[in-house]
């Protein structure tokens, strides 16, 4: 007991310098939301002081053991409560019971609440209280705590206190933003140890944004005022209008973007920074999504840690990495103090079906409750859920479109259709010798693999630089294909590859490149998609414009919709059918007509109801216990998600023995079904390992192929 620790290895941080480090992050986090910053810097001391215990103590110095009796620190913690002003008590509760665990109906059951009907646990907790209690009163006496002798019935009658205070909060309904801070706290601290000081300085620190007031003409929204004094913002304009500048013009405080895949929230991320460094020393710009750990700006170790914690000034992600706020989701009550009166931008709100929209709808609803500014960005909304969207938000909305002479300005793309793509063989051909950048977008991995394939066998492409991008590559094959195929370098100098090349090359993907990725092709082979999501990937194609090029029209090939139910994965037949009849063959696509074509394919939108799901209602209620929060399970179900990870049998020593970025950059996304059966990991996410022979670095992973090697099967 001579050094008490509140973390093991690598860093072993002490318990002291843990307590000082969430203490002066809890009272510059108080002093921000407008909390009393000497009950937060109370909590913040106490939350952790069980942890002098010598069980956890011990526990640190060698790995647990299932067999071990569940020792919670948080409940030894409880135990001091009485050295603390007796007005603060049941904020300081708040603060420290749940600050790991759902107070009940924990998914370990190691709630407190959980614990009553468990074992008998509080003897345990206090161990030889009157030993180890000294250890902590000292380490409490250093942290500026007046303390006093608690005897062992004192500290028994602390935690009665705390568990009747929880059975009767839990009894209401409703969340604590004592709790929130005190995560958002503990986890920033935890996260930068001994540089916690040195961040605390760039938090919460509104970003000047003056960057996106220039003008140009080839951008009819910078043309456009955005000073309205209406608190919400829908912008329905063509894709390169400027829409990610206006959106930004309407913003006022700190800004959670929002995009919907990871390669395009990557490039945004990058852009953003590069477009405000100058106006921003040392902006805090972060980038959120399961793999933003290993997505740096500048190679720095700092930004990777910092992406998930609060404060920042801008932040890049998912709308599903708020949907935590719709289900009650552990962290829940942080992240509604973060967002709380910040500027939010959802771009590109059209490409969410199904429950991702639903779950996008209940978000706004959310925001504009706690008073956030919303900022919708599309190119192609069809009117019912622009209106669904506008009777959430009310009045308090400017609206801004183009008008149908701006529209014409952006006619970019003439339409041809396809029955097959054995069709497109001959165009593929003539764009390579006239040196054309070739854009092939299939609806499915399997068929991106069998395309790419076929160029590469191809005799007569030989010298033409060919890609295949999807979401099953290692993530440090896709972070670098990414980088190839945007064709920059970290420094935004240019690789001339692909993007950046002025040679023929072609690139194979699947729908993940269709939102917001900046790139500009001369050509556009793809299969049928619903309307909305073609339009998408049509602004892949002669993206770049100058005064020279309006006006000028390059071709997008259509490949015919399958003919029966089962090949039309991952959308539904029926509006691939319709939005395939409302383009017309051998036409110009004209932007003023597109609103037209996009109602006429979605007449009407099955809006699922999550409302049981989701514990902010929209009549205003609250309906989650306090104190509690719930799994992430309940999201994982709504959304279907079968997605999990895999790692090749060559890689696994090095995945699990290096730290959390290198084995995210050694994982392959796969669904459940396609490796249940193959053994896993026990390291890290638990990756399923699959064999070598599965994988290529060009090809990526080959379902078909992960059963062939019976050494990886249980």
């Amino acid at each position: 007991m001579a050094q008490l620790f509140a973390k093991s290895g690598p860093e072993w941080t002490s318990l002291f310098d843990h307590l000082k480090h969430v203490a002066m992050t809890a009272e510059m986090f108080a002093n921000h939301f407008k909390m009393d910053i000497q009950i937060a810097r109370s909590g913040a001391i106490m939350h952790d002081i069980g942890k002098a215990h010598p069980v956890f103590q011990k526990r640190l110095m060698k790995q647990r053991r299932p067999s071990d009796t569940p020792f919670r620190h948080e409940i030894a913690s409880l135990f001091f409560l009485s050295l603390f002003p007796i007005d603060m008590t049941d904020q300081l509760i708040e603060m420290v019971v749940g600050h790991h665990k759902s107070v009940k109906n924990d998914v370990g059951k190691l709630g407190l609440l959980d614990l009553e009907e468990e074992y008998e646990y509080i003897n345990f907790h206090l161990g030889k209280w009157e030993e180890w209690s000294l250890y902590a009163s000292k380490l409490l006496f250093e942290l500026d705590v007046p303390v006093k002798s608690i005897s062992r019935q004192e500290a028994l009658d602390n935690l009665n206190y705390c568990i009747e205070y929880c059975e009767r909060k839990t009894k209401e309904r409703g969340y604590s933003e004592w709790k929130g801070l005190l995560m958002g706290a503990d986890h920033f601290a935890s996260a930068l140890i001994n540089n916690t000081e040195c961040y605390l300085s760039n938090l919460f620190v509104k970003p000047n944004l003056s960057f996106y007031n220039r003008e140009h003409p080839l951008y009819p929204l910078s043309l456009m005022d955005a000073s309205s004094n209406k608190q919400h913002t829908i912008v329905v304009a063509s894709t390169g209008a400027g829409k990610t500048d206006y959106l930004f013009r309407r913003c006022k405080d700190r800004v959670f973007y929002t995009l919907p895949f990871q390669a395009s929230i990557n490039a945004m991320f990058k852009r953003v920074g590069s477009d405000l460094e100058n106006y921003n020393p040392n902006l805090d710009i972060r980038v959120l999504h399961s793999t933003s750990k290993i997505v740096k700006r500048k190679n720095s170790e700092e930004e990777s840690v910092l992406q998930g914690l609060m404060g920042s000034s801008i932040k890049i992600l998912t709308p599903h990495q708020l949907s935590a706020l719709a289900f009650g989701m552990n962290g829940f009550e942080a992240l509604l103090l973060d967002l709380k009166g910040c500027d939010v931008i959802l771009d590109e709100v059209h490409t969410y079906s199904g429950v991702s929209q639903a779950i996008v709808l209940k978000l706004v609803e959310i925001l504009a409750k706690i008073e956030c500014r919303i900022h919708i960005g599309t190119a192609t909304m069809p009117t019912i859920l622009y209106k669904r969207i506008k009777n959430i938000l009310g009045n308090d909305v400017l609206e801004v479109n183009l008008s149908d002479e701006e529209k014409d300005r952006f006619d970019r793309h003439i339409c041809y259709k396809l029955n097959s793509f054995d069709e497109s063989k001959v165009i593929i051909d003539k764009a390579v010798i006239n040196k054309q950048k070739v854009l092939i977008v299939l609806n499915t991995v399997k068929e991106a693999q069998q395309v790419y394939e076929y160029i590469k066998e191809e005799d007569k492409y030989h010298n033409t630089p060919t890609l295949l991008l999807h979401s099953r590559f290692k993530r440090s094959d896709r972070n670098e294909k990414e980088r190839q195929l945007i064709g920059i370098n970290e420094n935004e100098d240019s690789l001339y590859t692909f993007n950046t090349s002025n040679e023929a090359c072609i690139v194979i993907s699947t729908q993940i490149v269709e939102v917001s990725l900046d790139i500009s092709f001369d050509v556009m082979i793809t299969e049928c998609a619903p309307l909305d999501a073609l339009i998408q990937r049509f602004g892949r194609i002669n993206r770049k414009r100058n005064l020279n090029t309006i006006g000028q029209l390059k071709p997008v090939y259509i490949i015919a919709p399958p003919a029966d139910l089962k090949t039309d994965r991952p959308y539904n037949l029926e509006i691939l059918k319709k939005s395939f009849e409302v383009l017309s063959d051998d036409k110009p696509i004209r932007e003023r007509n597109i609103q037209k074509k996009i109602d006429n394919v979605f007449t009407s939108i099955d809006f699922l109801n999550i409302e049981e799901h989701a514990v902010f209602k929209t009549d205003g209620r609250v309906t989650i216990d306090y104190l509690t929060h719930n799994s992430k399970a309940i999201l994982f179900d709504l959304l279907k998600i079968d997605s999990v990870s895999c790692i090749l049998e060559s890689d696994l020593y090095a995945y699990e023995e290096g730290d959390f970025e290198s084995r995210l950059l050694l994982e392959i996304p796969i669904y459940y079904y396609a490796v249940a059966k193959m053994r896993q990991s026990t390291k890290g996410n638990e990756p399923f390992i699959v064999a070598d022979a599965a994988y290529s670095p060009d090809l990526g992973l080959n379902v078909n192929k992960i059963n062939q090697n019976i050494g990886v099967i249980i």
